[in-house]
């Protein structure tokens, strides 16, 4: 079960990198890129520090956190997926970036950092890997002591509340119907799939404070649409 859903998240990836963060812009009318300004806020990346962006599809995490940390510090971007790895690769060519490093590697297997960095985030990664609970350990794993992580992804909300009726609504209707004008309408129906078995808020402070978090604090946004888990070892 756990190889067939690498696979497939990998499969996901790698077929709608071509048209990634065209859709990521389209699909959230760029407000993706205000969340993830707001994540890399919260976590306050200082320079000298090393930090690594995980499942770090195109980028943009890394970018925003090689602002912050260079030239002192360093940043590693992780992802299992060649091809969406290779345009965050080009992009940083074209952006002359040479601070970050590259690496093709699922998660829950890296085990060459060990309370390597200051900091880790991702965006809409946790909820894809194998198991939640087991990503959040890896990260703790990966931590310095007093290290913090940061994670943007949809949030899980009550069933049948307002906020979860339109979020059904909008990946029907919106994000899954464009998505089959380029052929790639299963690949993005997935997305409701992972949300459904995603933990939900108080799951997640409870998961992290299991593994060994000191503190673990969640905020919605977008009208409980997103969620923001921010950790401290």
């Amino acid at each position: 079960m756990k190889l067939t859903k690498t696979i497939e998240v990998k499969n996901i990836f790698n077929k709608i990198s071509y048209k990634y963060d065209f859709l990521n812009n389209l699909l959230s009318f760029g407000l993706h890129r205000l969340w993830k300004r707001k994540l890399v806020n919260l976590l306050e990346p200082l320079n000298g520090e090393d930090w690594v962006d995980l499942c770090c599809g195109t980028g943009d995490l890394a970018f925003l956190i090689s602002e912050r940390v260079s030239p002192r510090g360093s940043i590693t971007g992780i992802d299992s997926a060649e091809e969406i790895l290779n345009i965050a690769k080009n992009k940083s060519e074209l952006k002359k970036n040479k601070f970050i490093k590259w690496e093709i590697q699922d998660v829950l297997e890296i085990n060459d950092y060990p309370k390597k960095f200051d900091g880790i985030c991702m965006s809409y990664g946790l909820r894809n890997l194998n198991n939640v609970e087991e990503g959040i350990k890896k990260v703790f794993d990966l931590l310095k002591d007093k290290g913090r992580a940061g994670f943007l992804d949809f949030n899980h909300s009550t069933r049948n509340s307002l906020s979860n009726i339109f979020q059904k609504i909008y990946l029907r209707l919106i994000v899954v119907t464009i998505s089959r004008l380029f052929n790639l309408g299963p690949e993005y129906e997935y997305i409701e799939k992972s949300i459904s078995n995603f933990p939900n808020k108080n799951e997640l402070i409870n998961i992290a404070k299991e593994v060994g978090f000191k503190k673990a604090e969640y905020r919605t946004i977008l009208g409980g649409q997103m969620g923001i888990l921010i950790l401290t070892k």
